[in-house]
């Protein structure tokens, strides 16, 4: 099985200490967890509009973005280090909250829809749809007129720990992922979830 050769690694959030904790953010929390545990650092690029971390993952230099232009118009910043990196669609893996999962599972996906996800949505429209995903399962508030509240809301503790628990475990199938392609790290994390 080929594997996944990964230049741009994105979390898709919004900006700011009230947002810091919110469901919305998950995709900050994933690429936050894989900077502290390969040691990188954050940095502000006003360029890319967004805070930008180089870290060496299997052998080879990968960048991670958190954009701060809010989540509806992600896809600004990240085409822009796209352009500026020379990296194609199916070298970047966007993490992201998705209420279509239950709370604590976590998905690779290659290409799809935006699923009413604005931040996907403004991604799709700047880099297409042919990108790697990361769906953190965030639940779903059971109406559509509540979703807005509820991603913009932080997840009751025993959510938020089982959130955190996913993605520690997508943390652990990146590594496969990249080594050895989607349908392995998907075993893997399926087996962890029949497991547990």
């Amino acid at each position: 099985m080929p594997g996944t050769p990964l230049k741009l690694i994105v979390g898709l959030g919004n900006p700011g200490p009230e947002h810091l904790l919110t469901r919305h953010n998950a995709g900050f929390w994933f690429v936050d967890a894989l900077a502290a545990k390969l040691g990188g650092h954050f940095r502000s690029h006003s360029r890319f509009q967004g805070d930008i971390c180089r870290v060496q993952f299997g052998g080879q230099e990968i960048s991670l973005l958190k954009p701060m232009t809010y989540m509806n118009r992600s896809g600004l910043s990240i085409r822009s280090i796209a352009d500026y990196m020379k990296v194609e669609p199916g070298q970047i893996l966007v993490a992201h909250d998705e209420l279509d999962l239950p709370v604590g599972e976590a998905r690779f996906k290659l290409g799809g829809g935006h699923g009413g996800h604005n931040g996907l949505r403004d991604v799709i429209t700047h880099m297409g749809a042919d990108f790697w995903r990361l769906r953190l399962g965030v639940g779903h508030p059971g109406d559509r007129s509540q979703v807005i509240d509820y991603v913009l809301r932080r997840a009751p503790a025993e959510e938020e720990q089982q959130i955190l628990t996913a993605v520690g475990e997508a943390l652990e199938a990146l590594p496969t992922f990249i080594e050895h392609g989607a349908e392995r790290a998907m075993n893997g994390l399926h087996q962890k979830k029949g497991s547990g």
